[in-house]
């Protein structure tokens, strides 16, 4: 009989599973069992990658960056990354990585990981997630419905993509 604790992703094990709810102390939920990780991909244009997330899915409607629950064992770069080709197609090996913004509480994290791409690729609705996927000049993400922790997050993001230094 076949484990189901363990995930397969293109026949890879990945270790036990993190999809689920992480609850807080204060009865707040988090999605990501083992915390979640997400992709905030930067074409060389300097347009970001952003996914219109599903009206289903945890606050949807909102527009975000590609990514969800991390595997039991599994790094943060590792999660960003599955999460993001299982949303978008992203091709294999267009992923830099430039660094990392960790909320951290405790009990459950998010790990933004800031990476380059290599070249610009055409996005793809891969799964159910999305309503849609586009490249977005900086500039104009501030104009978008923004999922509400990826708003809180965004400024320090932004002006950290602005420095040539966190390259």
């Amino acid at each position: 009989m076949p484990r189901t604790d363990i995930v397969r992703h293109a026949g890879r094990v990945t270790g036990e599973s993190g999809d689920g709810w992480a609850e807080g102390p204060d009865g707040l939920r988090y999605w990501g069992r083992y915390g979640a990780a997400g992709l905030l991909l930067v074409e060389p244009g300097g347009a970001v990658l952003l996914q219109h997330r599903a009206t289903w899915s945890h606050f949807g409607g909102t527009w975000g960056i590609p990514g969800g629950a991390r595997h039991r064992g599994e790094s943060a770069l590792d999660a960003a990354v599955r999460e993001a080709t299982e949303e978008t197609g992203m091709p294999p090996g267009v992923v830099t990585a430039r660094f990392e913004s960790v909320l951290d509480l405790g009990f459950w994290s998010y790990t933004t990981v800031v990476a380059d791409a290599a070249r610009r690729f055409e996005p793809r609705l891969a799964d159910p997630e999305s309503i849609a996927l586009r490249w977005t000049p900086i500039i104009a993400v501030d104009g978008l419905p923004l999922h509400p922790r990826f708003a809180e997050a965004w400024p320090a993001l932004r002006d950290r993509l602005r420095d040539p230094a966190a390259r």
